[in-house]
This record gives C-alpha cells, structure tokens and sequence, in this order.
C-alpha cells in the first residue's frame, strides 16, 4: 500500500527532498522542544510522537498512502484532533472524525508559537487521558 519502507527514522529523514525535509526537520524540532519525554517511532513509515497514546505525526506528501500523491508539502497530524480547541480553523478534517493536521508547502507558512499551542493542547490532553485511564 505504500511506495516505501523505512527502518530507522535517518533512513526516512534521508528519503525526503530538500524542501519536504526543512519543514519535516523544522516541525520536529518544534515537537520535541514542546514534548521533549516523548518516544519518536515510525509508524506507517513516517514518525509518531506519543507518551502514553499517540500524539501527533509528520507525513510528508512524497510518503505515499495508496498509490497517488494526495496533497503538497508536509502534514502535521493530531491523532486526537477532534477533541483540540480550533476556534480559528488552523487544522483540517476533511471527512475524518478524530484525526486532524495542518499541511504547510513552504517554511515560512509555519507560524512556531500558534504550532506550539496546538502541541501542548495535544499534549496536555494525553496526559489527562492518562490519568482518566
């Protein structure tokens, strides 16, 4: 179902074009500066972020799901987006009922603080499911 298949995380960042690869290596960077006790670990050959559940993804677009290309650029992915406060629209759902991301095409389009507040919402809501549990 996929175009590829990556053993470590190196191999993927290594597979990634110059431009998929800056913001891939700029939203990370962000991620573990907001959530730095977090596991990295590839799944579905693009990396997860969790703790105790899965937090949020990178998937850039030339990591196929299927056998097309469906979007430009990079997709930061909320595995729990449905339950993040979005009261300005910043992610996309589409037809999804619980995953939601935000795809950036150039560097510049990510704004660092407004990535980062969604981040710790997401975090702070594995950590209450955690407890809950």
């Amino acid at each position: 179902m996929q175009n590829v298949s990556f053993g470590s995380v190196e191999e993927f960042l290594d597979y990634l074009p110059q431009d998929e690869l800056e913001i891939t290596l700029y939203l990370r960077k962000l991620i573990l500066e907001c959530f730095p006790n977090c596991t990295e670990k590839l799944s579905y050959n693009v990396p997860f972020y969790k703790r105790y559940s899965n937090v949020c993804f990178i998937w850039p677009a030339s990591v196929l799901w299927g056998k097309k290309k469906t979007y430009e650029g990079v997709r930061l992915g909320f595995t729990k987006g449905y339950l993040l406060q979005d009261e300005i629209g910043f992610l996309s759902k589409e037809n999804r009922k619980q995953v939601y991301w935000r795809d950036f095409k150039k560097l510049s389009e990510i704004d660092a603080d407004l990535v980062k507040s969604y981040l710790f919402e997401a975090i702070t809501i594995d950590e209450l499911s955690k407890k809950q549990n």
